[in-house]
């Protein structure tokens, strides 16, 4: 159907609720003889006559009445589709595509999962954990949870949560045979868990900085591992010392597996951001979701 057709429809259907053409044209905000005009228009469209005007009254003829018992619950069911989209939040509804690394998918939502569903149990998430720096509109996803360096261009970022701290930590046995570094350029001393990216060649360089100096550390060791549950696990081993986010270390080290090193060469920054195409209207779960999440992660 074409657009001016649902438009004369919806005049007729009025003009017949109504009662007249004065009525349904102050109510469809045009003049009377405009009104008056598109159905003449119409029904020499459609070749048949819908309305028996006379000066003083409109009434519907035969075939306008077969029409009208057609179209009325054909109208009274869009209103109610147009309603349920603009359901209070209580309503909130639908499937919910979400691409986070693996860190904001086990640190930052893994533990509110069971709340959020309480809040909103019509919601599906359906969460895909992927360290790449994937695109998520390409990837037909939602909404995305990054650091906010690693965030796509062009989006629309919420932040989560206060600021976060990378950590070079170290089993508390390595440390007594080795002793600590005193600064970065003390790392080519000591064996290191390196990180690679999922899906590339290049293995990450530690990165410090204190005072305005920045240093990149080039380190070596007997483990290179793309995930850093893995990274944690070796350094509680003693294999090395690792490089990892402070919500992932944090744990290990109030329990004693792990010890912080070179602390005052590695400042806070802005941390993790929900991020999202900048759509006109944003999906109601996702609005939803941003505000529990959001009010969740406030520190």
């Amino acid at each position: 159907m074409r657009g001016s057709e649902f438009a004369d429809l919806k005049a007729f259907v009025t003009i017949a609720e109504r009662g007249s053409f004065s009525g349904a044209a102050k109510m469809l905000a045009i003049s009377p003889s405009a009104l008056s005009q598109r159905m003449r228009e119409f029904e020499a469209r459609l070749g048949v006559r819908l309305l028996n005007r006379t000066t003083r009254s409109v009434a519907v003829t035969e075939q306008g009445q077969a029409l009208l018992n057609k179209i009325v619950p054909l109208f009274g069911a869009f209103d109610q589709a147009m309603a349920e989209l603009i359901a209070p939040e209580a309503e909130v509804a639908g499937s919910l595509r979400l691409n986070l690394s693996r860190v904001a998918a086990l640190y930052l939502l893994a533990p509110h999962l069971r709340a959020f569903h309480h809040a909103y149990p019509a919601v599906t998430l359906d969460i895909t954990i992927d360290d790449r720096f994937s695109d998520i509109v390409a990837g037909r996803f939602d909404a995305g949870i990054r650091l906010g360096e690693a965030l796509e261009r062009d989006m629309v970022a919420v932040r989560l949560g206060g600021q976060r701290e990378s950590m070079v930590v170290a089993s508390p046995d390595l440390l007594a045979r080795l002793g600590e570094p005193e600064s970065p350029r003390d790392l080519h001393r000591f064996p290191c868990i390196r990180f690679r990216w999922p899906g590339a060649m290049n293995i990450y360089r530690w990165e410090f900085e204190r005072d305005g100096e920045v240093v990149e550390a080039d380190i070596s060791g007997p483990l290179i591992a793309n995930d850093t549950a893995m990274m944690l696990t070796a350094a509680e081993q003693g294999l090395g010392l690792a490089y990892l986010l402070d919500i992932e270390a944090a744990a290990h080290i109030k329990a004693g597996r792990l010890m912080r090193l070179l602390s005052d060469w590695t400042p806070p920054f802005a941390g993790f951001y929900l991020y999202h195409p900048n759509a006109r209207q944003m999906p109601k779960q996702l609005r939803a979701f941003i505000d529990f999440l959001g009010g969740r992660l406030k520190s």
